[in-house]
């Protein structure tokens, strides 16, 4: 930092901080390293001679293209969280959700001369997150906790929030992707890799199943999360009690049953996302059960019941269409998901589609778990 503790990775801080609606006088900031999309400042500052944090982030316009819409949502998500949770306890408000400092102007971004998009949120104090699920009951804390946004989300028109970014869970064209990528074979491993390839045209079919049910008019938009890992739960660290869900770049309209999938893909099953030894790939139904006990315990209040005849195939469908990627990324030369060794990207696309096909043998487990709790 060259002796300047308000210069770092040549942002000057202080700075940037003074652009925005922060009174507390700027005492340091170093860069945080937890995130791989934006990069993350802890500002430590003082106010009346008592320590205050605040994070600031400057948002990674590359991966998010339209960062103004990104923060409108943001806006729009937090200040509906905020009403709802005040009107249900006034206890740890700052703690139970995000709080976005406004710039001077009253705008929720600050842009800076060489194009950076900053934003600045309170730090919340005393919370801790875990990476990985070791037992049941804490699939069951995080699918309630999951089930709880949604709901308190669930009365926001979700005209109000934008899509950030276009056909995310879009399968069919996941699938159209991978099939040029067959086409071109750019780094010749389309032989090496016939099984995983005929694997996705034999179950291509899984790509359909939410959108021919939305074509019929039984699966409504709502607003989702759209990225629903353990990380982003945030526990009291006295009491593991869940305070806040965070990372809200990725809020927009959707359906409910990809961020339902997604806990299903990452919470169940105890192997890594590249594990090379597939036997290790397995669901855990009892992680199942306990996740759809802690969802619904929330989401009952709101989702219809063709939404809730959905719930057992949600994770099928985000892992198979995950995989789908993976691979296309592996046919491309290793593109967009970053590796560190040779063939990771086919070992992970390895990975969800056992996991596909362990999903499929428990399926009708699944469905009876929901029918059950819904």
């Amino acid at each position: 930092m060259n002796g300047d503790v308000s210069e770092v990775n040549g942002y000057n801080l202080e700075k940037l901080v003074g652009q925005f609606q922060i009174v507390a006088e700027f005492v340091d900031g170093y860069a945080w390293t937890k995130g791989h999309i934006n990069d993350t400042y802890i500002i430590n500052c003082r106010q009346g001679g008592s320590p205050i944090r605040y994070i600031l982030q400057r948002i990674n316009h590359h991966v998010f293209q339209q960062p103004a819409v990104v923060m409108q949502n943001v806006k729009e998500a937090t200040q509906h969280l905020r009403k709802k949770i005040a009107s249900e306890s006034s206890a740890d408000l700052t703690r139970r959700t995000m709080t976005l400092v406004p710039t001077r102007g009253g705008a929720s971004y600050y842009m800076d001369s060489a194009g950076n998009y900053w934003r600045a949120y309170v730090f919340i104090e005393r919370v801790k997150s875990s990476h990985v699920a070791e037992k049941p009951e804490q699939a069951e804390q995080v699918g309630r906790a999951f089930g709880l946004f949604q709901k308190r989300l669930a009365d926001l028109p979700t005209e109000r929030i934008q899509e950030t970014i276009p056909q995310f869970h879009n399968g069919v064209l996941r699938i159209d992707a991978l099939e040029k990528a067959v086409r071109e074979d750019k780094q010749n491993r389309v032989e090496a890799t016939q099984p995983e390839i005929e694997f996705c045209q034999t179950n291509r079919g899984i790509v359909q199943i939410f959108a021919d049910a939305q074509a019929k008019g039984e699966l409504p938009q709502r607003i989702t999360h759209n990225d629903t890992k353990i990380d982003n739960v945030l526990l009291d660290q006295d009491t593991d009690e869940v305070m806040c869900i965070v990372d809200l770049d990725t809020v927009m309209p959707g359906l409910i049953h990809y961020d339902f999938g997604d806990m299903v893909r990452t919470l169940t099953s105890p192997a890594d996302e590249d594990e090379r030894d597939l036997d290790k790939v397995t669901i855990r139904m009892d992680f199942f059960d306990a996740l759809a006990k802690g969802y619904l315990s929330e989401a009952n209040d709101f989702l219809s019941e063709a939404e809730k005849g959905y719930l057992a195939q949600a994770g099928k469908v985000i892992t198979f269409q995950l995989g789908v990627r993976f691979l296309t990324d592996h046919l491309n030369g290793d593109t967009y998901f970053r590796v560190h060794r040779e063939g990771q990207n086919l070992d992970r696309a390895r990975v969800q589609f056992k996991l596909v096909e362990r999903m499929l043998e428990n399926e009708e487990a699944m469905k009876a778990t929901i029918a059950v709790l819904g």
